[in-house]
């Protein structure tokens, strides 16, 4: 149910009313020109029709007609060729904001975007169709794919992180978004190299995953997660790291680590982000910094793995172990020294659960174990004791706080939260591939996973579980009687949404790992001139998974990997490390890789002995995973209803057993009775109700029931000095008890006197003539089914 005030929920109780309502185009109110409206709203889904509670998607669609002001036709101000000054009122993708209520008072019915409007020459009327959300939902479907879920063995995503990143692509937000998403051409503005929101997976927007975690060391948790859903551990000392999709250099500009966390929901008291570097051969190097909360200290650390660190003196902050709550933490790491060689300064940012601001004071390590020699950024590593989420770095930042506005640390006025998730399910080896629209793919993944997708109201998206309707609420959101509120009811109950054999078919990821696709590698040596950036597009196979950047050769490696080299000369020269920032991205079967040189002189990207560097190693799987299927059967159902079976469309969604037997489950605990729905029941518009509310209705004049129920459909409609007309779907909570057939006696399903009939020689020996027979006067099932005696 919406939220309403005292003075609407009166109006709606009082025995009249008197209807209101408030219509917003392109944000200018046209609420007395609406010669009438309505809106509809309703799960669409596979299943039969008194199970769709259980799954789908539904979104809302709004109808106007419109009227003309004073005395101009509405076709001459709003049709297709009417003059743009009025006629962008209603244009196609513009803004629609629907209100209804009574007395004045008005929550929100319908918001979108105009889909059509056709203009009726000759009237006063104008038809505009809207959509809600949805329509914003209509971009091309892509999902990142990378290979370490089935490399590790362990669940790299789930499905509600794909639904939460295909929101994102249509920008509809549930977490703080990637700061700088676009390549800029100058190398100069801020770019993200890595966005992870974590929520509910630890795949990325922008890079990818690098090690991930077992699954029986973390949870996704929603209750206290700064935003909407954080990585939790079960224990102290949880570690996972990410591969950038920009390995910018060393030395360079400033660039920004930062995550949200909540140190009231901790396993211990420290969480450390590092930048680890590739530098010279196989050594790495690092900046780390560890946020202690039981100390209220902050360490910064720099060094090479192997060869030594330096550990500078912790800036304390007093607040960070006294006020437990939401932080925004992060650090600036600043490496624009020039020569060969970087001391890179350090400097912290945190955001207090109370929103103040806090920095320190900017420090450079001045030994010489702790220096950073050229390199790239190999990776991103998190260790973490408390729950933490959307973690990103951003580079080319501003190097020192006075230069950095808070507002933009804070991302303040650049987002506005739509999107609420449920809890995680679907665990994910590997993402399928997707195609068509956001919305479809939305769509086709609450249908694999009996979960509800919608927008409200409000614009905001809700995605809803396969647990949401397993429950019976204790108490209605809403009464509805047809003493007062309802004026028909039919109650169907049919055996086509009985289901109680269910079986849900899934993947077996068991013992497939990732192995060495064919290599890719570039036929030509490629110049980079001075302070320019190229890019390079790559065919990849459509079973190929992503890969990150290559890593940048020097001339003491030789290796076979994913990896570029970069020489001074095009015949070869000497290697150049630190000079080239290398970035990738994939559209479909097409990889591009873009080289960036920041130096003075030319690179080419050319072996020591003088051939194309280029090699693209893609990984895929092992092997096919196993179709396998899980069934469950309910045998109190089927000694009453029959065997009624129902398997689940076969879905790469579904990829461990123990998601298939929590589907069926929910399927068979769905269907098991067919559970009566409630429709056409026409009701006094009451503009609270939503899709997912609980009705209790009460029915004294037909069919004497009172019973819970679920809103699966909704149509409200409403004509200009009418009163506004709704129409529910419900499908009930409970089914009405086992059967009984107390004081019945079912007939078999097989007439019992069938074979047990008398044949001709048996009446022939019984009665020798026709006259004997006509004296009897038996009748005809008489004559056929008595025994009679042998002849």
């Amino acid at each position: 149910m919406q939220h309403s005030d005292e003075v609407l929920d009166r109006a709606l109780a009082d025995p009249e009313r008197v209807p209101s309502h408030s219509t917003r185009l392109g944000g200018r109110e046209v609420g007395p020109q609406v010669q009438s409206w309505k809106v509809e709203r309703a799960y669409a889904t596979d299943l039969p029709e008194a199970m769709r509670a259980v799954s789908g998607s539904a979104s809302a669609q709004l109808e106007l007609l419109l009227g003309g002001v004073e005395g101009v036709p509405a076709p001459r101000l709003y049709s297709a060729w009417a003059d743009r000054l009025t006629g962008d009122l209603v244009r196609p993708g513009q803004s629609v904001v629907h209100m209804a209520g009574a007395a004045g008072r008005t929550v929100p019915a319908f918001r979108g975007t105009v889909r059509s409007r056709t203009a009726a020459s000759g009237s006063d009327t104008v038809t505009v169709q809207a959509l809600d959300g949805a329509e914003r939902l209509r971009g091309p479907a892509s999902l990142p794919r990378p290979y370490h879920g089935y490399m590790w063995g362990r669940p790299v995503a789930t499905a509600t992180w794909c639904v939460d990143e295909l929101l994102r692509q249509g920008g509809i937000h549930s977490c703080p978004p990637p700061r700088a998403p676009a390549v800029d051409p100058t190398d100069t503005k801020p770019f993200t190299a890595l966005y992870a929101s974590l929520h509910g997976g630890f795949n990325a927007t922008h890079g990818q995953p690098e090690f991930v975690p077992s699954p029986s060391t973390y949870d996704w948790i929603r209750e206290g997660a700064p935003f909407e859903m954080a990585l939790m551990p079960k224990e102290a000392g949880l570690t996972a790291s990410w591969m950038p999709r920009s390995r910018f250099v060393v030395p360079g500009k400033a660039f920004q680590v930062e995550c949200w966390v909540n140190t009231a929901m901790a396993r211990g008291n420290m969480i450390e982000m590092s930048a680890v570097f590739d530098q010279n051969g196989t050594r790495t190097g690092y900046v780390k910094v560890s946020f202690d909360i039981a100390t209220g200290k902050v360490h910064t650390t720099s060094g090479t793995v192997g060869v030594g660190e330096q550990t500078l003196n912790p800036w304390p902050f007093e607040t960070l172990a006294s006020l437990r709550g939401v932080w925004h933490l992060g650090f600036m790491v600043e490496t624009s020294s020039t020569g060969s060689v970087v001391a890179p300064s350090v400097q912290p940012r945190l955001t207090q659960p109370d929103g103040k601001n806090l920095w320190g004071v900017k420090v450079t390590f001045d030994k010489e174990i702790a220096r950073q020699p050229v390199s790239e950024l190999r990776q991103i590593d998190l260790k973490t004791d408390m729950a933490v989420e959307c973690l990103q770095v951003t580079d080319r930042v501003w190097s020192d706080s006075a230069s950095y506005p808070w507002a933009e640390w804070e991302q303040r006025g650049q987002w506005t939260k739509g999107a609420v998730l449920d809890t995680p399910e679907l665990p994910l080896f590997d993402v399928p591939r997707v195609s068509g629209s956001q919305w479809d793919v939305i769509t086709e993944i609450a249908r694999a996973s009996m979960s509800t997708a919608e927008f409200d109201e409000q614009g905001v998206f809700r995605w809803r579980g396969p647990s949401r309707f397993t429950k019976v609420p204790a108490a209605p959101d809403l009464t509805v009687t047809t003493r007062r509120d309802i004026s028909s009811l039919t109650v169907t109950e049919e055996i086509d949404a009985c289901r109680n054999y269910c079986e849900q078919p899934y993947q077996d990821w068991n013992g497939i790992r990732a192995v060495s696709g064919e290599p890719i590698e570039d036929t030509v040596v490629r110049e980079i001139e001075a302070n320019s950036a190229i890019v390079v597009q790559y065919a990849m196979a459509e079973d190929d998974t992503e890969v990150g950047p290559p890593v940048v050769l020097d001339d003491t490696v030789v290796g076979e990997g994913h990896q570029v080299r970069f020489g001074s000369a095009k015949t070869g020269g000497v290697s150049v490390k630190g000079d080239v920032t290398v970035g990738c991205w994939r559209d479909g079967p097409t990889y591009y890789v873009r080289f960036a040189n920041h130096s003075a002189s030319s690179v080419w990207t050319v072996t020591k002995d003088g051939k194309p560097s280029v090699r693209l190693q893609p990984l895929k799987r092992s092997a096919d995973p196993k179709q396998r299927t899980y069934a469950l059967t309910n045998s109190t159902s089927q000694k009453y209803y029959g065997k009624q079976q129902y398997t689940a469309p076969s879905a790469d969604w579904v990829q461990t057993a123990e998601t298939a037997v929590a589907l069926t489950k929910a399927m068979i605990n769905a269907g098991r009775h067919p559970v009566p729905l409630l429709g056409d029941v026409e009701v006094l518009h009451d503009p609270r109700i939503q899709l997912g509310d609980v009705v209790r209705v009460v029915d004294t004049a037909g069919a004497e029931l009172d019973t819970f129920a679920w809103v699966v459909g909704i149509s409200t409609t409403h004509a200009a000095g009418n009163t506004p007309q709704q129409t529910l779907t419900l499908r009930g909570t409970a089914y009405n008890g086992v059967p009984g057939d107390s004081g019945l006696a079912p007939d078999a399903p097989v007439d019992p006197a069938y074979g047990r009939q008398r044949k001709y020689q048996r009446l022939a020996a019984q009665y020798a003539t026709l006259d004997t027979l006509t004296k009897q006067a038996v009748t005809y099932r008489t004559l056929l089914e008595t025994p009679g005696a042998t002849a």
